[in-house]
């Protein structure tokens, strides 16, 4: 068998190897290392496979929700609504420009965002939520799309675990990240669309808000030397587009790939009654980032012990939710806490997924999991 990793990124890089390498050659012989080219045709590739009128690469996820936060104009001690659980990174740029988080809770199934009890919390300094597609599956975009409308809330979809994921919105199929006012992704190598190194990318239907977004990723440029805004430098450069572009043509395999082997998963772990696995919504897909189950009888640590003494990774999606972070710890909660979040940050645990995953592999998993609750 196969060495067990978490992200088989060796593997899924040998049949596109040739390919990068020529297009690497290309780009140092034209000496193009910042825009160019490349960059110009993931933002088209990127348009034409997400059905979203303008794409603007960045120079990773993180400071692609900083970005769109930006360009909504929010002033210092505006408020954000977010997921607490989830990656620090939503939170933590509402932090870095000087606005407050208001976090709430999450499905206890899907790990998606829930609204119930934000109400009491609105202000007048309300001014924009951040539904997080975390693990692959669409928050309900339905109920937050309504709830924004009724409060006057700009959306900005994190979509930096969901890209490529879809949903039955407004009759339609739409994807993940061109629902709302702005969408951002990350291109992290362990990412379904991963560069091989950091990089990132929003996307908007708005004009309006796209010739923002262009400019403050440029330094707040949008003739050169002049500025507009106050911006960054955010820029994605030309080699990991190059790389993004080549892998564009595959990824509709290696969502594909990652589907099948939750099916597996799915089937040979319905027997062990300890487990829980993922819930997948009526209204969309899930393109499975993570493949994440919930360990209901409190064995979650031992499990992930156990599992890394057989060799096989596994990791703990999130250990210590955002609002019980030092940084954090004084932000506004929904009242009566953040009870699923706080219970799933003890419950769950990832196995390993990825597109280069086969059945024997698989196997010998769910074999050592079930083996492991056949004793309890």
């Amino acid at each position: 068998m196969k060495k067990l990793h978490m992200v088989d990124l060796i593997s899924q890089a040998q049949p596109i190897k040739s390919e990068i390498l020529s297009k690497i050659e290309d780009i140092i012989d034209s000496a193009r290392f910042i825009g160019g080219d490349e960059v110009k045709e993931l933002s088209a590739h990127l348009s034409k496979r997400l059905n979203v009128k303008h794409v603007i690469p960045c120079a990773n996820g993180t400071d692609a929700i900083q970005i769109a936060l930006m360009a909504l104009g929010l002033k210092s001690g505006d408020e954000v609504i977010c997921p607490s659980f989830t990656f620090v990174a939503t939170a933590e740029v509402i932090e870095l420009l000087n606005l407050k988080p208001i976090f709430v809770d999450v499905s206890i199934d899907t790990f998606n965002m829930e609204l119930t009890g934000v109400e009491t919390l609105i202000s007048e300094r309300t001014k924009a939520i951040i539904p997080v597609h975390l693990f692959g599956q669409l928050a309900n975009m339905s109920e937050v799309m309504a709830f924004a409308k009724t409060h006057n809330l700009s959306v900005i979809e994190d979509t930096a675990q969901c890209i490529g994921g879809s949903m039955n919105f407004d009759g339609k199929k739409q994807y993940a990240g061109t629902i709302g006012d702005i969408g951002t992704t990350s291109f992290f190598p362990s990412k379904n669309l991963g560069a091989y190194g950091d990089g990132g990318a929003i996307f908007t239907n708005s004009d309006n808000l796209a010739e923002k977004l262009r400019s403050i990723v440029n330094h707040g440029m949008e003739k050169r030397y002049y500025y507009d805004r106050v911006g960054v430098n955010s820029r994605l450069d030309a080699i990991q587009a190059a790389i993004l572009n080549v892998k564009l043509k595959h990824f509709d395999s290696y969502i594909k790939n990652r589907q099948n082997a939750a099916d597996f998963y799915d089937l040979a772990l319905s027997s062990v009654v300890q487990i829980q696995t993922p819930k997948r919504n009526e209204f969309s897909d899930h393109v499975f980032h993570q493949y994440t189950i919930r360990i209901l009888d409190g064995t979650r640590n031992d499990l992930h012990k156990y599992l890394l003494e057989c060799d096989i990774p596994n990791m703990i999606y999130y250990p210590v939710p955002i609002h019980q972070q030092e940084p954090y710890k004084n932000s506004k909660i929904t009242e009566g806490g953040l009870v699923n979040t706080d219970k799933l940050s003890e419950q769950v645990v990832s196995l390993p997924m990825h597109t280069e995953l086969d059945e024997e592999q698989l196997n010998y998993i769910c074999d050592k999991i079930k083996l492991y609750y056949s004793t309890k």
